[in-house]
């Protein structure tokens, strides 16, 4: 690991003018942001990343608290241990897709030091881009080396130039859950819909996986209060029992009135360089009854624009699968 300078600010302004100060014209990614640190320092034992300057934003007051107002919204702080959203009674109680999706992640150990912002902005967990001997379009190359290469956990959909999947579980729940993110600057504050926040290669830089700008931190997530009678669950299928990322996930919400579905959200992760929302799946729900019929006809409608790589063709049978097993738990649960 390179040697570099942990700054210690108490405030945002003071994280903000030393991520400026660090990240002069030319020396982008000089200053970085700490926060839980379980993706950052791996990436940087591995030489991905090697910042001269640390900013670590543990001393900032305020930014892990979990607080519900009186409408019910939910403010997380980006600071806000994965542990403590688990264990949150009220997430839990009203908020059942965060809930489970937090309690996927990892491990206990894990969960009690990495954070909501950390699992937003973590880096792709593809064996070229982490591996520091493969110059990959992810690190300013010129080819997806998993696009015909070892591509068995990349993407079916939403892929090229870069085939990663985004490797957050909390995002696909969140974007079901209609969150927005708020984001503090050199040039101030601005929020946008959490869905707004990540970024497909072919939209916009392929290095990067999100719109956070030079200097730019996350500071917050703000849940809407979910409507009267919604329900929502969030399912991952990983490769192995213990700790590990998702193969592919399904984050599902729907509001059921009079016996037919009257609003429906459907998010996959694993898939997609993003979390994967498919208004298809969406239209396929709405106005039917939550039957099997009903899940089938998601499932196939979620899957229509798949283009599976070589080795990676069984993520559309189980993104199916998965979106029957979650849309049957939903109806179970009315």
């Amino acid at each position: 690991m390179k040697a570099f300078t942990l700054a210690n600010p108490t405030s945002l302004e003071q994280a903000l003018e030393l991520l400026a100060a660090g990240n002069q014209r030319g020396s982008r990614g000089r200053a970085q942001i700490l926060a839980g640190g379980q993706d950052l320092l791996t990436e940087m034992k591995e030489h991905l990343a090697e910042p001269e300057v640390l900013v670590n934003l543990k001393g900032i007051a305020g930014l892990d608290r979990i607080e519900l107002d009186a409408s019910g919204t939910l403010t997380i702080g980006a600071l806000a241990t994965i542990a403590a959203v688990e264990e949150h009674p009220e997430i839990r109680a009203r908020f059942p897709a965060l809930h489970e999706a937090a309690r996927s992640i990892a491990s206990p150990q894990i969960r009690s030091f990495g954070t909501v912002g950390g699992n937003l902005c973590q880096r792709p967990r593809c064996w070229y881009y982490r591996s520091e001997h493969a110059k990959c379009i992810k690190k300013g190359g010129s080819e997806c080396f998993s696009h015909k290469g070892l591509n068995k956990y990349n993407a079916i959909l939403g892929g090229g130039p870069s085939y990663i999947v985004h490797p957050s579980d909390l995002a696909p729940a969140l974007v079901a859950l209609d969150a927005e993110v708020r984001l503090r600057g050199p040039e101030g504050e601005r929020k946008l819909p959490i869905e707004k926040f990540f970024t497909l290669p072919s939209e916009g830089s392929v290095l990067k996986e999100n719109v956070l700008g030079d200097g730019e931190i996350l500071v917050s997530v703000r849940v809407p209060a979910p409507a009267a009678g919604a329900r929502s669950t969030y399912l991952k299928f990983k490769e192995r029992g213990s700790f590990d990322f998702a193969l592919v996930s399904v984050a599902a919400v729907v509001l059921v009135e009079a016996g037919q579905v009257a609003r429906a959200r459907l998010v996959l992760g694993g898939v997609a360089p993003i979390p994967w929302r498919s208004p298809e799946a969406e239209k396929a729900l709405v106005g039917k009854a939550l039957d099997a019929s009903a899940f089938g006809a998601a499932g196939e409608a979620a899957m229509l624009e798949a283009d599976p790589l070589e080795y990676n063709a069984y993520k559309v049978p189980l993104a199916k699968g998965l979106i029957h097993r979650a849309l049957q738990a939903l109806s179970r649960a009315g």
